[in-house]
């Protein structure tokens, strides 16, 4: 036994998406009166990798490095905690979990950087606009922007025509 835990250490899994919009809430209901759910970034992305990329479990479960079992066991938390949020009226947040991204801040196989770890984010604060998005592209006219980091894409402009624009996942 290591520290009182019994088993092997958690293994980090690998994602390839980190949303851009971290929370919602049920609207009209102000947030000090609702519970919340958190959707670990492991069990977001098994939530996109079956529902809309379409993956099977094996496959999904190779892309984030992890077995088939613990990767229907993560989906399985993700779906329960998304119901509990619809059927009880909860606000669900995204963020932490034992992931790592490779590639996200440019450093190579693995992300040997800043944007790689355990817990609760990645170094920087939740809510950043990290995202998985390469450019922001306004919803009026089309025009294409590069993301910038740190910004959500909603709190920029479009220079040609002033609305807030959205990022390629958001569209």
């Amino acid at each position: 036994m290591r520290n009182g835990k019994r088993g092997r250490k958690k293994l980090l899994r690998t994602i390839h998406f980190c949303p851009e919009i971290t929370y919602f809430k049920p609207v009209g209901v102000p947030l000090r009166n609702l519970q919340e759910e958190v959707l670990t970034l492991d069990e977001v992305e098994a939530i996109r990798s079956t529902d809309l990329d379409d993956l099977n479990q094996e496959e999904a479960a190779i892309k984030m490095g992890i077995s088939r079992i613990t990767y229907l066991r993560i989906l399985h938390s993700a779906h329960k905690k998304i119901a509990r949020s619809l059927i009880y009226g909860k606000a669900i947040q995204m963020r932490g979990g034992d992931v790592i991204m490779p590639n996200l801040d440019g450093t190579g196989p693995q992300g040997h950087g800043s944007q790689t770890g355990q817990g609760q984010g990645w170094g920087k604060k939740q809510g950043q606009g990290l995202g998985g998005t390469e450019e922001c592209v306004c919803p009026k006219c089309g025009e294409k922007v590069s993301h910038r980091r740190g910004v959500p894409c909603s709190q920029m402009i479009c220079p040609k025509c002033n609305a807030p624009l959205t990022g390629k996942f958001c569209e």
